[in-house]
């Protein structure tokens, strides 16, 4: 089967509007979450979030432009403009734009578009909508917006899987240049979800931590959301290697499956399944794994779920896993292509990132879960796993390549 090649990265996130910033949280173990500064909380009982910093959207976009871009939209070019130019990709050369495809995941989509127009319609009285209300709320706008920025007429769509909605969307991706329907693809997720009225949805559900995030560890209280985007550039390895690209490493497989079975409470079964499917698609047996990005919410269900589903695959010798949601947050949509981001990142670095804020122990979490501190390691296979609400579960295998 033809190699895929990843050749550019670009990310936003709590931890930094950058790769790099990204990168030197992570290695250092940063918590991206505090107090939510994007809206009043005198409403809610959760006041904290992981928002992006020092975010000023006219650093980036003109007024005009922005009239029209919702902020989950806006993340998503700012770190395609950032991946795209890391990849080195010319559009007008050889009819590239053409032959690339523009794949992205968002859980909600325009969110902040939607609850501001609610907000002036139902609580401020006002009888009109504006007209860029529906163009900046739908879900492929963010796919729509950097197909025109950069003039790409391959296929582009977007996905919509909840939590697994970036994950699915990179493994589209992957196949579709596999199969040479196109020779490159853009590719990631993008999320932006502090608003009011999502914020008191999550409280409802109380699966909220009222402190921070602290996957997989004893005293552990919930998630806590998190904003942003991750995008990707992918291509042939035969592509990457003629143009002399860098090469960060290699999407070796992906595997999907669906629980059936609840919309809210994970399944061990479904999550295996998922992990198995990777494994033979990328063609790793489970011994080669050196490390998991885990789902990792910080739930008491989803973490003790999520580690009886690694053991059942890996037995005794699971390998090291970490939730990189401990200082980022949960992006939602987003949060499976942050996550990748981070996998590839450990691979290039041989290092893995922490499960920060970790108190102890949990008997029902018994992993080595790199608590606090990052360690090096010879890193050769990864996974990155994403389980979403509605049993809807997707994993991606990385390869390192070697030189």
């Amino acid at each position: 089967m033809p190699r895929i090649a990843i050749t550019g990265l670009g990310c936003v996130s709590a931890l930094g509007k950058s790769v790099a910033e990204f990168w030197d949280g992570l290695s250092q173990g940063r918590c991206g979450i505090g107090p939510l500064t994007l809206m009043a909380t005198d409403q809610l009982q959760i006041g904290i979030g992981a928002e992006a910093p020092d975010y000023d959207p006219a650093c980036y976009f003109d007024p005009k432009r922005l009239s029209l871009l919702d902020r989950y939209s806006q993340f998503a070019l700012i770190a395609a403009r950032e991946a795209i130019e890391d990849a080195r990709l010319d559009f007008t050369a050889d009819g590239l734009a053409r032959r690339t495809a523009v794949i992205l995941g968002t859980g909600i989509g325009g969110e902040t578009t939607l609850d501001d127009a609610f907000f002036q319609l139902y609580a401020q009285g006002n009888p009109r909508v504006h007209p860029a209300v529906i163009p900046r709320m739908m879900a492929s706008a963010a796919t729509s917006h950097v197909t025109m920025e950069y003039g790409i007429n391959g296929p582009a769509f977007t996905v919509t899987s909840a939590c697994s909605s970036a994950s699915h969307a990179i493994a589209q991706a992957m196949w579709m240049v596999r199969q040479g329907v196109v020779e490159a693809a853009i590719t990631g997720g993008s999320e932006a979800c502090f608003t009011l009225g999502t914020m008191k949805a999550w409280e409802a559900m109380r699966v909220m931590a009222p402190d921070t995030c602290r996957p997989f560890s004893s005293g552990r209280r919930g998630m806590v959301l998190g904003e942003g985007a991750g995008i990707l550039v992918i291509e042939s390895f035969e592509r990457a290697r003629r143009r002399n690209a860098k090469i960060y490493a290699e999407i070796a497989g992906a595997g999907m499956s669906s629980d059936a079975g609840h919309l809210i409470q994970p399944s061990e079964q479904g999550a295996v399944d998922a992990i198995e499917a990777a494994l033979r698609d990328a063609q790793l047996a489970a011994g080669e794994i050196d490390y998991i990005n885990a789902h990792g919410t910080g739930t008491a269900i989803n973490d003790a779920t999520e580690t009886r589903a690694i053991r059942k695959v890996f037995g005794p010798q699971a390998p090291p896993v970490s939730s990189t949601k401990s200082m980022h947050g949960h992006a939602l949509g987003a949060s499976g292509a942050l996550e990748l981001i981070a996998a590839t990142l450990a691979i290039g670095n041989g290092v893995i990132p922490p499960t920060v804020n970790f108190l102890g122990p949990d008997p029902a979490c018994d992993l080595d879960c790199v608590p606090n501190q990052a360690r090096r390691a010879d890193l050769r296979a990864v996974l990155s796993n994403s389980f979403a609400f509605g049993g809807l579960n997707a994993i991606l295998a990385l390869r390192r390549v070697d030189a």
